[in-house]
Order: C-alpha cells, then structure tokens, then sequence
C-alpha cells in the first residue's frame, strides 16, 4: 500500500509557490472575541469566459490556476470534443477576476457545438446551469466494459493519505479536490478548485495533456457526488469513481446503467459499493 504522507510528484517547489500566488490571497478581518485585527488565507475565484472558434460558449467561475488543465477537461466532459485531439490551440488572456480562453477545435466538433445551441452560464455551485434542452442535461452516453472493482486495500487510509495533496485546500480552505489513482494503486495527480466539477475538470484534464495511462486507475472526488460528475467520468472512460461524500440517486442510476464503478467512502464506516448493483 501506498505511504501515508508521500510528496506530490506532480508539483515542484517552484510550482507550489505559482499555484499557491495564483489561487489564494491575504485578507484581513476582524477577530470579534479580541476585538484584533488578523490576516487569513483565502481562496480566489475568477471568471473564465470559453469561447470556441471565436464563439462564446461558457463564463465559469474558477480558481485561477492551471486553467489549460480546466479548458481541456471542460471541452471533454461537455461534449464539446470527443478527444484531445480535437483541441488545436488555447490561448489564455487576461488577470485578476477576469479572465478568457480562446480554444481553436476541430470543425467537426465546432459545427457540433453550433448545432448543440446551448448557453453555458456556470457557477461553483452548479454544473448544469443553463443547460436549455433536458436531453442535455441528460444525454446519450456510451456504456463502458465492466471492469473489476478495485482491491479494497487501495481505500484503506484514503482520506488521511489524500490530504497531503490537497495543498490549496490546506493553505486556504474553501476548495475541492479531483484525484487520480493508478492501476497500481498510487495517487498520481491531483487538482483543485472552488467549484467540484471544476477541480473534475482540471484532472481529467491534466491526465490527458500529460498522456496518463487509465487503465485500471480510479478518480477520487473530496464532494458531492451528483449526475454531472458521471457525466465527466464516463465521457473520459475511467471506469470507477470513488467520493468522499454521498452520491445522489440518480448519479447511482446512471453509473448501475452504464457499468461505471461507484464507491462512496463514509468517513467513520467501510466502503460503500452503489455500483455495480448486487443481488439481493
């Protein structure tokens, strides 16, 4: 089994300190039992406006901080590309509280996206906003093979182990956390942000920039588990997601539907397997 505390193999020193300036700030406040002033990290949000081929799709608010990994996981996880391969070019503009992306694709996913005459206005509490027509919200997915669930070792300690790469939630707070486990049970890379799916997408994301292997390898949410994170799973082809916090009934129904392994581990009690469903 993996170590308790292993570094994060995925962030230099150098980087640490960019995401850390890029995505939290010091305030000051009031502390009332003392009547002192005090300074307190926090975590910054900035809106992102996505334009596709020139044309606005989506204004999302994010942590501002590895926004190419987010540009990549949000075209996949939306539909609006099938592949990386698809994404040409992403050229990000702008600082502070506004910022913009501008992604070249593929005409084949573009004249998709046009046909799909949908307005995304996001939120980090909401990941279907906007959305106008209901089989958006609930689309035609592909079924994945069923794979095996993996050894229930892999989860022993997962919550102690995992807060060592959350580096942005420990210095601030106020974000969640994406992880991924290899095929060998090892914690890969991890990403955060103030929005769940959001932070989804970053991982997805920087999984397929960096070409990782996801065979057998699971992903790990620190948040609510509702129907647009399987959305996100599936389309990516990770054959198991793992949550933190409970899943909704309908993301259950999904994952049972579509072969996606689906995990919840409560803090105080063993795993909890909603899918596949078992017999009773």
């Amino acid at each position: 089994m993996p170590a308790l505390h292993q570094p994060r193999p995925d962030l230099a020193d150098s980087r640490l300190a960019t995401e850390l300036a890029e995505a939290s700030s010091t305030y000051q406040y009031l502390e009332t039992a003392r009547n002192q002033r005090a300074d307190a990290e926090l975590a910054e949000e900035a809106a992102l406006a996505v334009a596709f081929n020139g044309v606005s799709q989506a204004v999302m608010l994010v942590s501002p901080a590895d926004l190419e990994d987010f540009v990549v996981g949000f075209s996949l996880g939306s539909g609006i590309v099938d592949s990386i391969d698809d994404i040409y070019d992403i050229r990000l503009q702008g600082t502070d509280a506004a910022r913009r992306a501008e992604v070249k694709i593929s005409n084949r996913a573009f004249w998709r996206l046009k046909q799909q005459r949908r307005q995304l206005a996001g939120s980090s509490g909401c990941g279907l906003c906007g959305v106008e027509a209901l089989e958006q919200a609930l689309p035609s997915l592909p079924t994945l093979a069923q794979a095996p669930l993996p050894p229930v070792e892999w989860l022993d300690d997962l919550r102690q182990r995992i807060a060592a790469w959350q580096t942005l939630g420990q210095h601030c707070g106020a974000v969640h956390a994406a992880l991924f486990m290899d095929g060998h049970g090892e914690l890969r890379l991890a990403r955060e942000d103030i929005g769940r799916h959001n932070a989804l997408d970053k991982l997805i994301g920087a999984l397929l920039r960096q070409r990782q292997p996801l065979d057998g390898g699971l992903v790990i949410v620190t948040s609510r588990c509702s129907l647009e994170l399987i959305h996100k799973v599936l389309r990516a082809g990770i054959h198991t997601l793992v949550s933190l916090s409970s899943p909704t009934g309908l993301a259950v129904q999904w994952a049972r539907r579509h072969h996606l392994n689906l995990i919840h581990l409560p803090q105080h009690a063993a795993p909890r397997v909603y899918s596949p469903e078992f017999p009773a």
